[in-house]
Protein backbone atom coordinates (compact mmCIF):
# COMPACT_ATOMS: atom_id res chain seq x y z
CA UNK A 1 0.00 0.00 0.00
CA UNK A 2 1.37 3.48 -1.32
CA UNK A 3 1.81 6.12 1.73
CA UNK A 4 -0.88 8.33 2.11
CA UNK A 5 -0.05 11.84 0.65
CA UNK A 6 0.83 15.28 2.96
CA UNK A 7 -2.26 16.50 1.75
CA UNK A 8 -4.46 13.95 3.24
CA UNK A 9 -2.35 13.42 5.87
CA UNK A 10 -3.44 16.82 6.81
CA UNK A 11 -6.97 16.55 6.00
CA UNK A 12 -7.18 13.49 8.66
CA UNK A 13 -5.64 15.46 11.18
CA UNK A 14 -8.07 18.49 10.66
CA UNK A 15 -11.05 16.30 10.59
CA UNK A 16 -9.92 14.70 13.75
CA UNK A 17 -9.23 18.17 15.66
CA UNK A 18 -12.92 19.31 14.50
CA UNK A 19 -14.32 16.03 16.23
CA UNK A 20 -12.56 16.42 19.36
CA UNK A 21 -13.75 19.78 19.29
CA UNK A 22 -17.40 19.18 19.02
CA UNK A 23 -17.18 16.25 21.60
CA UNK A 24 -15.92 18.88 24.32
CA UNK A 25 -18.68 21.00 23.80
CA UNK A 26 -21.53 18.31 23.52
CA UNK A 27 -19.60 17.20 26.77
CA UNK A 28 -19.08 20.54 28.45
CA UNK A 29 -22.71 21.31 27.98
CA UNK A 30 -23.92 17.98 29.28
CA UNK A 31 -22.24 17.51 31.68
CA UNK A 32 -20.30 20.72 33.10
CA UNK A 33 -16.27 21.10 32.74
CA UNK A 34 -15.22 19.00 35.97
CA UNK A 35 -16.95 15.95 35.15
CA UNK A 36 -15.80 16.10 31.77
CA UNK A 37 -12.98 14.57 31.41
CA UNK A 38 -10.02 14.29 28.21
CA UNK A 39 -10.69 10.43 28.18
CA UNK A 40 -14.34 11.10 27.63
CA UNK A 41 -14.21 13.59 24.80
CA UNK A 42 -11.85 11.52 23.31
CA UNK A 43 -14.06 8.48 23.51
CA UNK A 44 -16.73 10.58 22.03
CA UNK A 45 -14.38 12.01 19.16
CA UNK A 46 -13.30 8.23 18.87
CA UNK A 47 -10.03 9.51 18.81
CA UNK A 48 -7.19 7.88 20.80
CA UNK A 49 -6.34 9.80 23.63
CA UNK A 50 -2.99 10.82 23.04
CA UNK A 51 -4.36 12.79 20.08
CA UNK A 52 -6.19 15.41 22.68
CA UNK A 53 -2.67 16.53 24.00
CA UNK A 54 -1.12 16.17 20.46
CA UNK A 55 -3.56 19.30 19.49
CA UNK A 56 -4.26 20.85 22.57
CA UNK A 57 -2.59 21.72 25.75
CA UNK A 58 -4.97 20.75 28.44
CA UNK A 59 -8.45 20.24 28.93
CA UNK A 60 -9.16 24.13 29.33
CA UNK A 61 -7.01 24.97 26.28
CA UNK A 62 -9.56 22.37 24.41
CA UNK A 63 -12.85 23.38 25.71
CA UNK A 64 -12.33 27.34 25.31
CA UNK A 65 -11.35 26.37 21.20
CA UNK A 66 -14.44 24.43 21.15
CA UNK A 67 -16.68 27.14 22.34
CA UNK A 68 -15.02 29.61 20.33
CA UNK A 69 -15.85 27.51 17.27
CA UNK A 70 -19.49 27.21 18.22
CA UNK A 71 -19.37 30.57 18.72
CA UNK A 72 -17.73 32.07 15.73
CA UNK A 73 -19.69 29.65 13.52
CA UNK A 74 -23.43 30.53 15.49
CA UNK A 75 -22.37 34.56 14.60
CA UNK A 76 -21.14 33.68 10.70
CA UNK A 77 -24.83 31.85 10.48
CA UNK A 78 -26.81 34.60 12.17
CA UNK A 79 -24.97 37.27 9.94
CA UNK A 80 -25.05 35.38 6.96
CA UNK A 81 -28.35 34.38 7.34
CA UNK A 82 -31.52 34.86 4.70
CA UNK A 83 -32.42 37.83 3.85
CA UNK A 84 -29.07 38.85 2.93
CA UNK A 85 -27.84 42.42 4.02
CA UNK A 86 -25.18 44.73 4.03
CA UNK A 87 -26.62 46.96 6.58
CA UNK A 88 -24.09 47.95 9.44
CA UNK A 89 -26.84 48.01 11.83
CA UNK A 90 -28.96 45.11 10.89
CA UNK A 91 -25.86 42.72 11.05
CA UNK A 92 -24.69 44.43 14.51
CA UNK A 93 -28.02 43.76 15.54
CA UNK A 94 -27.82 40.01 14.94
CA UNK A 95 -24.38 39.61 16.09
CA UNK A 96 -25.83 40.76 19.57
CA UNK A 97 -28.72 38.21 19.43
CA UNK A 98 -26.29 35.32 18.58
CA UNK A 99 -23.94 36.18 21.35
CA UNK A 100 -26.76 36.41 24.02
CA UNK A 101 -28.54 33.44 22.28
CA UNK A 102 -25.92 31.41 23.20
CA UNK A 103 -25.91 32.50 26.69
CA UNK A 104 -29.89 31.90 27.11
CA UNK A 105 -29.67 28.29 25.03
CA UNK A 106 -26.57 27.11 26.72
CA UNK A 107 -26.14 28.42 30.17
CA UNK A 108 -24.03 25.33 31.60
CA UNK A 109 -21.43 25.61 28.16
CA UNK A 110 -21.34 29.24 28.54
CA UNK A 111 -20.63 29.73 32.08
CA UNK A 112 -17.88 27.52 32.07
CA UNK A 113 -16.52 29.57 29.34
CA UNK A 114 -16.68 32.86 31.22
CA UNK A 115 -14.97 30.83 34.37
CA UNK A 116 -12.23 29.72 31.95
CA UNK A 117 -11.34 33.05 30.66
CA UNK A 118 -10.46 34.39 34.33
CA UNK A 119 -8.26 31.51 34.95
CA UNK A 120 -4.73 32.81 34.37
CA UNK A 121 -4.03 31.20 30.54
CA UNK A 122 -6.80 34.19 29.64
CA UNK A 123 -8.04 33.72 25.76
CA UNK A 124 -6.19 30.72 23.82
CA UNK A 125 -5.00 32.27 20.92
CA UNK A 126 -6.25 29.47 18.06
CA UNK A 127 -8.01 29.92 14.80
CA UNK A 128 -11.33 29.82 16.36
CA UNK A 129 -10.55 32.75 18.68
CA UNK A 130 -9.05 34.55 15.82
CA UNK A 131 -12.39 34.07 13.21
CA UNK A 132 -14.27 34.98 16.30
CA UNK A 133 -12.22 38.22 16.69
CA UNK A 134 -12.39 38.79 12.86
CA UNK A 135 -16.17 38.23 12.40
CA UNK A 136 -17.04 40.82 15.63
CA UNK A 137 -13.90 43.36 14.40
CA UNK A 138 -15.75 43.00 10.59
CA UNK A 139 -19.37 43.94 12.18
CA UNK A 140 -18.03 46.79 14.00
CA UNK A 141 -16.28 48.70 10.72
CA UNK A 142 -19.55 47.70 8.70
CA UNK A 143 -21.62 49.73 11.71
CA UNK A 144 -19.79 52.19 10.47
CA UNK A 145 -16.69 52.51 13.41
CA UNK A 146 -13.96 55.54 12.56
CA UNK A 147 -10.99 53.31 14.92
CA UNK A 148 -12.29 50.00 14.65
CA UNK A 149 -9.21 49.03 16.90
CA UNK A 150 -10.82 50.81 19.70
CA UNK A 151 -14.27 50.10 19.18
CA UNK A 152 -14.10 46.08 18.44
CA UNK A 153 -12.78 45.77 22.12
CA UNK A 154 -15.56 47.48 23.87
CA UNK A 155 -17.94 45.28 21.64
CA UNK A 156 -16.32 42.52 23.13
CA UNK A 157 -16.22 43.57 26.48
CA UNK A 158 -20.06 45.33 26.64
CA UNK A 159 -20.81 41.21 25.01
CA UNK A 160 -18.82 39.52 27.48
CA UNK A 161 -20.09 41.54 30.35
CA UNK A 162 -23.67 40.80 29.55
CA UNK A 163 -23.23 37.03 29.03
CA UNK A 164 -21.32 36.96 32.48
CA UNK A 165 -24.20 39.13 33.60
CA UNK A 166 -27.17 36.81 31.96
CA UNK A 167 -25.06 33.82 33.94
CA UNK A 168 -24.87 34.51 37.40
CA UNK A 169 -25.94 32.09 39.55
CA UNK A 170 -29.08 33.07 41.69
CA UNK A 171 -29.16 36.60 40.26
CA UNK A 172 -29.31 36.60 36.42
CA UNK A 173 -30.58 39.53 34.50
CA UNK A 174 -32.98 38.83 31.71
CA UNK A 175 -31.92 38.65 28.36
CA UNK A 176 -34.22 40.32 27.17
CA UNK A 177 -33.09 43.13 29.27
CA UNK A 178 -29.71 42.99 28.32
CA UNK A 179 -30.27 43.02 25.06
CA UNK A 180 -32.50 46.36 25.64
CA UNK A 181 -29.74 47.61 26.73
CA UNK A 182 -26.98 46.89 24.18
CA UNK A 183 -29.26 47.82 21.83
CA UNK A 184 -29.87 51.69 22.99
CA UNK A 185 -26.22 51.66 23.69
CA UNK A 186 -25.39 51.67 19.61
CA UNK A 187 -28.92 52.99 18.79
CA UNK A 188 -30.81 50.02 17.01
CA UNK A 189 -34.28 50.09 16.82
CA UNK A 190 -35.80 46.78 18.82
CA UNK A 191 -37.03 45.41 15.82
CA UNK A 192 -33.83 44.56 14.08
CA UNK A 193 -31.70 41.12 14.43
CA UNK A 194 -33.92 38.63 15.84
CA UNK A 195 -36.69 40.37 18.52
CA UNK A 196 -37.27 38.15 21.04
CA UNK A 197 -40.72 37.57 20.43
CA UNK A 198 -39.12 35.90 17.78
CA UNK A 199 -36.26 33.94 19.00
CA UNK A 200 -39.15 32.43 21.87
CA UNK A 201 -40.71 30.90 18.74
CA UNK A 202 -38.22 29.17 17.67
CA UNK A 203 -38.30 26.17 20.07
CA UNK A 204 -35.87 24.40 22.41
CA UNK A 205 -32.11 24.77 21.61
CA UNK A 206 -30.91 22.25 18.99
CA UNK A 207 -28.80 19.87 20.03
CA UNK A 208 -27.43 18.21 17.08
CA UNK A 209 -24.03 20.47 17.45
CA UNK A 210 -22.53 19.02 13.71
CA UNK A 211 -23.04 21.54 11.33
CA UNK A 212 -21.00 23.87 13.33
CA UNK A 213 -18.05 21.75 13.39
CA UNK A 214 -18.38 20.32 9.97
CA UNK A 215 -15.29 19.63 7.78
CA UNK A 216 -14.45 20.74 4.20
CA UNK A 217 -16.05 23.74 2.82
CA UNK A 218 -18.77 25.55 4.60
CA UNK A 219 -22.28 25.88 2.26
CA UNK A 220 -22.11 28.91 0.22
CA UNK A 221 -24.58 31.36 2.38
CA UNK A 222 -22.90 30.20 5.23
CA UNK A 223 -19.45 31.99 5.23
CA UNK A 224 -18.35 35.46 6.92
CA UNK A 225 -16.90 38.13 4.28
Amino acid sequence: MSPRSASVNEELRRRSRERLLQAAVELVDERGFEATTLGDIADRAGSARGLVSYYFPGKRQLVQSAVHRLMHRTLEEALEREPRTEDGRERLARAIDAILGLAGDRPVLMRQHMAGLLQAEGFVECPEQRRLSELLGDTVARYGSADVTADYPMLRAVLMGAVYAALVPGVPMPVPALRAELFQRYGLDRELGLPPERAAGAGAPERDLSRFFATGERPEGTRGH
